[in-house]
């Protein structure tokens, strides 16, 4: 917008310097010629007296002091078609005014007067004189340099003048295009002062109220789903003196373990439901988390003679996701492995870093594969699920800069590669 606008002043401002400014510096070269020509002919005029008495010697000394302290050069022609003065060809202009007529030439070289003067007995004499174009234009270049400073001058102006208006512009929307991007990012208590047009002020105003809206409506969404959660623990609490009352203790112990992971995971829904926002910036270290969800898992895949194949790095690489999000994901794509292949089957869990930072979790297994073609779409299941495990790992990938895939794998089974992004700087 800001280039627009000068853009538009300059184009405005040059209409109108040229409307203005090519007239005026026409004017001026008329002007010119014109005082050149008037001068030249009162100094004709002035020898008509001279030359109306006739007294050829008189005229012939006037003419020699005249020529000599002037430089247009005046030649005087007599009836009888001699002349005196400077030298000059009898030509059809002076043939014209020796008729009584005084006339006025234009020539290539220059302007050309005839003064025809009465008298001496013996006919018409005329008085010519000769104005060079260099003298019609004298003064004329310096004046239209000062008309092209003073143009140049008022070109500056308009664009400076463009330019504070366009900032005064840009500004205000900047910052509203800034509230707009933060609240993309989830800030919340991003708000903007609002300034500049009355037009722009409303924006500004509605973007705030928009984001004291969304507060208010993510507000009651989580403490809904607090709630909803906060009521599972009472059937866990059933659950969990159930699993005490059975008799087999290895069994109990199990179906305690799994009661116990059950109610983690309401008390972790619970407490990412009553947060508004992350608390700082989300970071976590990649081997750490990823590689205690696999040792959990490995206890079960263990009993259900699954072989696990595990390469992790030897070095931390650091995430832009929480450790909680990301231990969730882990879980969720574990379990997915888990409830959609036999028992028996083997699975690999590889973690490297990603190119340009961050880290590429992918997990394979040997199994039957996805049975529909787009296993990341939210709600779509091939079986018994929900069909919001991927989906879930899909948020949190590209919440942290990455992405989520998902298809078969190399040896015919499934394959989901889950890129996380790098651990943003702490931002103050």
């Amino acid at each position: 917008m800001r280039r627009r606008l000068a853009l538009l002043a300059v184009a405005t401002t040059s209409l109108v310097l040229v409307a203005f400014l090519v007239p005026l510096a026409m004017l001026v070269s008329t002007v010119a010629a014109e005082r050149a020509t008037a001068g030249a002919t009162a100094k004709a005029q002035s020898l008509a007296a001279v030359v109306a008495l006739g007294d050829r010697d008189s005229l012939d000394a006037t003419l020699r002091q005249v020529n000599g302290s002037t430089d247009t050069p005046i030649t005087v022609f007599l009836p009888d078609r001699t002349s005196l003065g400077a030298p000059a060809s009898w030509d059809p202009a002076v043939e014209l005014a020796a008729r009584g007529r005084s006339i006025t030439v234009e020539t290539p070289a220059g302007r050309e007067i005839l003064v025809a003067v009465q008298g001496g007995g013996d006919g018409t004499s005329v008085i010519r004189t000769f104005v060079s174009a260099e003298r019609l234009r004298q003064g004329v270049g310096r004046a239209w340099l000062v008309l092209g400073l003073i143009g140049l001058a008022l070109l500056t102006v308009g664009i400076v003048v463009a330019d504070r208006l366009a900032r005064s512009l840009i500004q205000p929307v900047g910052q509203v295009a800034g509230l707009s991007r933060r609240l993309a990012r989830g800030d919340l208590d991003a708000r903007v002062e609002p300034a500049g047009p009355p037009e722009i002020r409303d924006v500004g105003t509605a973007l705030n109220h928009l984001a004291t809206r969304i507060r208010e409506l993510l507000t009651r969404e989580r403490e809904a789903v607090a709630d909803l959660s906060h009521q599972l623990r009472t059937p866990v609490t059933a659950l969990r003196l159930e699993a005490e009352t059975l008799r087999d203790k290895d069994e109990a112990a199990r179906v305690g373990e799994a009661v116990d992971t059950l109610e983690r995971m309401v008390t972790q829904v619970i407490r990412e439901a009553r947060r508004l926002g992350r608390d700082g910036v989300a970071r976590c270290d990649a081997t750490e988390v990823i590689t205690d969800r696999v040792t959990f898992w490995s206890a079960l895949a263990e009993d259900q003679d699954r072989p696990v194949g595990l390469r992790l790095p030897g070095t931390p690489l650091p995430v832009g996701v929480s450790a909680q999000d990301l231990a969730a994901c882990a879980d969720l794509l574990l379990e997915n492995v888990f409830a959609n292949t036999p028992d028996g089957t083997p699975f690999t869990v590889e973690l490297a870093p990603r190119p340009g930072g961050g880290a590429l979790l992918v997990i394979t297994d040997e199994g039957p594969g996805f049975p529909y073609p787009a296993p990341v779409d939210r709600g779509i299941s091939g079986r018994s699920s929900t069909g919001l495990g991927l989906d879930i790992a899909r948020r949190t990938a590209e919440g942290s800069g990455g992405r989520l895939r998902a298809g078969p794998a190399p040896s015919g089974g499934a394959e989901i590669i889950l890129e996380l992004g790098p651990a943003r700087p702490d931002e103050t």
